[in-house]
Formats: C-alpha cells, structure tokens, sequence
C-alpha cells in the first residue's frame, strides 16, 4: 500500500498539476519543497512516496522504491511487472487530476532517478498527451518496447544529466537521449558539469524555465 502522496496547493487558481517521483529510498517529501519553488502560482504538486520493497541491488534490504532494481548493466534483467505496476499508479494520480477538472495536456510529470525512469516510462505510455515531463539523472525503462509503446510522439521532454554522476551513469543519460532522439519530436537533453547524482541551482532553474513553457498562465 503506497503511503498518501505529499500535495502543496496552488496558491493561486489551479489550472495546472505537476507529479513528480523521488528517487531509491527518498519519500515525497525529498522534493516536495523544491518543485513547489519553481512552479507557477496557478500550479498543484503531487508527490507521491513509493511503497517499501526488498531491492536486489541493495542486498534485498526494504526501502521506498518504485519498482525492483536488479542490475547496474544497460542491458540487465529488469522488474517489467513492477515498472508496469507502478506506472498504473502513476496513470491513476494523472487520471485523478484529470476528474478534478485538469486536462491532460496541462498534467507535467517529473522525477528523479528511480523516479525520472518512472516518469519517463509513464509519460510515453500514458494513452493521453501530456504538457511534459522532467527527467532527472535517470534512464528509460524497457527500452526494448519503444517505439511501439509510446502513444504519443510529441511530448516535450526535459532530461538533465550531471556528468560526474557515480550512481546512474552519465553515459545512460547520454543513450537514453540518443534513443528518445529517433522516435520523440520535442527532447532535450541537458548536461551539468561537475553534477554527481544530484541537483544544482542552474539545473533548477532550468527546470524553471521548461515548467514556464509547458504549463504557462490560463486564464
């Protein structure tokens, strides 16, 4: 049972939402604060916490985690009824927005890490457009099964990499920006120099700028 996500309100009319997922053994709480500071007024964030699971690469010690990691390998064994588990989950807090009155076309989704490989494989399964996604220091999950699983080709997609990153390899970001290159329309691929597996300001306010962009003032 996943724990009640973390919601910070717009402050002023909502008219947008931002769901953003944390990375291995962090909660929502790890980003809430930080998303809230760079969205617009007009913006809701929903940040959810994974449930605690054994996971193999941490010699199954229980933590939050969205799915089962089971390889630091590109080419590894992965927990595909996990990822497909937990993007329902992310597609039933898209849809819940949805009911409340928000289309999906001013829904972003975000992550970082464990949660930007969500993100990203949410976003791209997810049968409606959606106004963006963010994707943090991350990879793209069964990556064998794109092209054809993306139901739409033109989401923009903001991905960030820092290049002295010890846990998720830069070179990851690199070919995962490579291969969302050949089949999306709107990518970009950002990389921080001197980053390790983390944020920084100029980063942030990258992210800024894309969440400007992608879910601008409605009246």
């Amino acid at each position: 049972m996943e724990p009640n996500p973390v919601i910070i309100a717009a402050t002023a009319k909502q008219t947008a939402s931002l769901i953003f997922l944390h990375g291995l053994g962090d909660t929502g709480h790890g980003w809430a604060s930080t998303i809230a500071a760079i969205r617009g007024s007009h913006v809701k964030v929903i940040c959810p916490t994974a449930a605690s699971m054994p996971v193999t690469l941490n010699a199954g010690f229980r933590m939050p985690s969205w799915f089962d990691l089971r390889s630091l390998d590109a080419t590894g064994p992965e927990d595909e009824e996990g990822i497909i588990r937990a993007t329902g989950l992310v597609h039933g807090l898209i849809k819940d927005e949805i009911k409340a009155g928000i289309p999906s076309n001013r829904i972003m989704l975000g992550g970082f890490s464990q949660g930007g490989a969500l993100a990203l494989h949410a976003a791209l399964t997810y049968p409606e457009a959606l106004a963006g996604v963010i994707a943090l220091s991350c990879w793209l999950p069964r990556h064998t099964n794109f092209p054809n699983a993306t139901k739409t080709k033109d989401i923009p997609i903001f991905q960030a990499h820092g290049d002295c990153d010890p846990v998720v390899p830069f070179k990851w970001g690199q070919m995962t920006a490579s291969y969302l290159k050949t089949f999306m329309k709107n990518t970009e691929f950002n990389t921080y120099q001197g980053l390790s597996h983390s944020s920084s300001e100029i980063e942030l306010e990258d992210m800024k700028t894309f969440i400007q962009r992608c879910l601008p003032v409605t009246n």
